[in-house]
């Protein structure tokens, strides 16, 4: 006979928690992760995501196109820039 597997589900409060002690007392994600009795890599997933949200809560969505947008602009310039030095050097050889 095959038992169904249970998962402990954990409230938003307590994983918020558990990320403070790594990201705010100081504690590594191991020596967290064994004082709450849970899984490391859990406790990673949850750092992980809360540093996600965190970062996505700033940006709306048209903010978040607008700033992929600009970063490819900036790549493009990049190298715009770099063949135009480049070029400059080639042509300042030429000249003498």
């Amino acid at each position: 006979m095959s038992k169904k597997r249970t998962y402990k589900s954990y409230t938003q409060e307590f994983k918020e928690e558990a990320v403070a002690l790594v990201t705010e007392q100081g504690y590594s994600v191991p020596q967290a992760a064994e004082s709450l009795g849970i899984r490391t890599n859990q406790l990673y997933q949850w750092k992980q995501k809360l540093e996600q949200s965190k970062q996505d809560s700033f940006l709306n969505p048209d903010e978040k196109s607008e700033l992929v947008a600009l970063r490819k602009e900036v790549k493009q310039l990049r190298m715009e820039k770099e063949i135009l030095k480049k070029a400059s050097a080639f042509f300042a050889k030429e000249m003498k």
